[in-house]
């Protein structure tokens, strides 16, 4: 019998790490076509993830890289859209809030084909962000709305958003309850790196109003490099550009490539605490029970700010260094199970059955 046609449409480094456990179970149900939009080329931001966790080679590669939000979006668009003509698929899947997603969920709602868009309901209710953009545009015109947290489904019911909505988990802590262990037992980037558990803090930085302001960068990575530990920045390809050969660390700041996913674990897992700008990597932080600091005004994830598991950090990095300290005497707490119980892949598989065949 032949497989009804799906498509899955990704382009960044969270997106592959969501839709790793997800493909495992549309390929069974589906025939799942993968769009790859070139938002993340760089090997280390892209192919790695695409090999070590097995994900389907996707069947398109658009390669839209970096330019302005408007030309990247627009290009996506009329490739994606390219391809949906093409292939016919009775559901077009998006993960996030990335341009990728904007793309996809436009291209399809033009289309006529029906969206599920999967981390549903996320808001940090600041509108200049992108991504705040693209999750509200996305959510109010996607069909089926698979929701991490309750959280996300009670922000979507106050923008009067009820059809379609499912509370599923979340599948990033999916993707940790499947590959932990293996990254446990092949990752070697601790003993590489000469690093011991605790004994450093591990720090990645991406977001614009962090990275378009060399100045400011500059004196967030200059604070860094005087912390009692050393600093792992595993470094994005975006700030890499800003800071090429304007910045040099003084020894305490360990600047590496993009590493991979079960590398990414080992070193958010044994890190002393985590300091970031990713909505990802504070959840993983969360999920693996340590400690985050988030160079961010406001955040999605305001689970993990309960119980001083998370704290933001705003504008001011200088305001980092108490927290730091006081890091040994606060009392943290990290509930069980906010994002579920590692089956949302298997939830949402079976929802999007559900939902195609009743069409």
């Amino acid at each position: 019998m032949k497989k009804i046609k799906v498509v899955t449409i990704v382009g960044a480094r969270p997106q592959f790490i969501k839709a790793a456990t997800l493909s495992s179970y549309l390929k069974r149900e589906f025939n799942d076509v993968i769009i790859h939009t070139g938002q993340h080329y760089d090997k280390g931001m892209s192919d790695v993830f695409f090999s070590q966790l097995k994900i389907p080679k996707p069947k398109y590669n658009l390669g839209i890289r970096s330019s302005s939000q408007g030309e990247q979006v627009g290009k996506m668009l009329i490739g994606i859209e390219k391809v949906l003509m093409k292939e016919k698929p009775r559901l077009v899947i998006v993960y996030g809030d990335t341009n990728s997603t904007l793309a996809g969920a436009l291209a399809a709602v033009k289309l006529h084909i029906p969206i599920a868009h999967i981390e549903a309901g996320l808001r940090s209710f600041n509108r200049s962000m992108p991504e705040e953009i693209n999750r509200v545009s996305v959510d109010h015109i996607s069909d089926l709305l698979f929701c991490p947290t309750r959280t996300a489904v009670l922000n979507l019911k106050n923008e009067n958003i009820k059809k379609g909505v499912y509370l599923v988990g979340d599948v990033m802590y999916d993707s940790i309850c499947c590959y932990l262990s293996k990254a446990q037992d092949k990752s070697k980037i601790l003993s590489k790196m000469k690093l011991a558990r605790r004994g450093y803090y591990l720090l990645t930085i991406h977001r614009a109003e962090n990275t378009s302001d060399l100045n400011r960068l500059k004196e967030i990575l200059a604070y860094f490099d005087k912390l009692d530990l050393p600093v792992i920045f595993p470094i994005h390809p975006r700030t890499r550009k800003f800071i090429a050969n304007s910045f040099k660390s003084r020894g305490n700041l360990v600047l590496t490539l993009p590493v991979s996913y079960l590398d990414m674990l080992m070193l958010e897992q044994n890190a002393r605490a985590i300091i970031t700008d990713s909505g990802g990597v504070q959840k993983e932080a969360y999920i693996l029970k340590v400690p985050c600091f988030t160079l961010r005004n406001e955040t999605e994830w305001v689970e993990t700010l309960k119980y001083g598991c998370n704290r933001l950090i705003k504008n001011d990095a200088g305001g980092l260094s108490f927290t730091l300290r006081r890091l040994d005497r606060d009392l943290i707490r990290f509930k069980s199970n906010i994002y579920g119980r590692g089956n949302a892949a298997e939830k949402i598989c079976a929802i999007i059955k559900r939902s195609i065949s009743a069409a």
